[in-house]
């Protein structure tokens, strides 16, 4: 057989071995493999490469090392599920770097790690000083989890009493320029809304790559010319001013009448509207 057939040849049917495999001990990024994981991996992908190259190395051979080597992954992949020791001894435990605020020097020479190597490490997680950090720990795959302290801590909606609704997940209805009836129907919607809405923003449906319905069942596009801007949805914004401009027209009228009875009237339904208001600006605004 002429060479550079019996190499396209290997090379197919190892891809269909190592795709084989890969779905059986199952899948996981690079940043997510344990050392064994990565030393098995490198041995295969050496296997593979030099039985598909090397025309006087035995197939059979290879596939043989390839097999085992993966059952040998696959077992230890199992038995790890199983044992927290066999867990611990064969992907590694976490360390702590930080605890209480202190650097564990101990623990940094441990592993091996110098103060540069921590300092490099937090500036990853966007942490410049080491006082702001009160715990961070060296994960068995190599990166650092840390925990800022309270004061340093970003402020969220809940530490401001703001309530804000549950937000799922975008549904794409447009890809390719094709419609998506499936997530068009999780959304709640229809094609005659979508129509209604690519109109409004003076888009045809064969210019849009994309476009999702969020949360609030706001449409948002991308088109293939990227030169058209397409203008930002403005229906929260224009509810929000619609709902502001009520209320002032009634405190406005309140103070307008002479009548105690309408005056009240007025006063507390614009106390009402602006209660209202105050729940919805998380909703509404922007």
């Amino acid at each position: 057989m002429i060479d550079w057939v019996e190499v396209a040849l290997r090379s197919l049917l190892f891809i269909a071995v190592l795709f084989l495999m890969t779905k059986l001990v199952g899948s996981k990024q690079i940043s997510q493999l344990s050392f064994f994981e990565y030393i098995s991996g490198i041995t295969i992908g050496s296997v593979a490469a030099e039985v598909i190259t090397g025309v006087d190395v035995k197939i059979m051979h290879g596939i043989i090392v390839l097999i085992l080597f993966g059952g040998i992954t696959y077992a230890v992949d199992v038995l790890s599920l199983k044992s927290k020791k066999f867990r611990d001894f064969a992907e590694g435990k976490s360390t702590v770097f930080i605890k209480d605020g202190k650097v564990m020097e101990d623990s940094l020479k441990k592993k091996y790690y110098s103060i540069d190597d921590l300092n490099s490490l937090l500036r990853k997680q966007n942490v410049f000083k080491v006082a702001d950090v009160e715990f961070a720990v060296l994960e068995q795959n190599g990166d650092l989890n840390v925990l800022l302290k309270k004061e340093n801590q970003p402020v969220t909606l809940k530490d401001l009493n703001i309530k804000v609704g549950n937000e799922k997940v975008p549904q794409t209805v447009i890809m390719d320029g094709k419609i998506m009836d499936h997530s068009l129907t999780e959304a709640k919607k229809n094609r005659e809304w979508l129509d209604i809405e690519l109109k409004k923003l003076g888009v045809m449906l064969d210019n849009v790559f994309m476009a999702q319905v969020d949360s609030y069942g706001q449409l948002t596009i991308d088109v293939y010319d990227d030169k058209i801007k397409i203008p930002s949805p403005q229906q929260k914004p224009l509810l929000m001013s619609s709902l502001k401009k009520c209320q002032a027209d009634l405190e406005s009228f309140s103070l307008q009448t002479d009548s105690k009875a309408a005056k009240k009237l007025y006063k507390e339904n614009a106390e009402k509207l602006q209660d209202a208001i105050d729940l919805l600006i998380p909703y509404l605004k922007g």
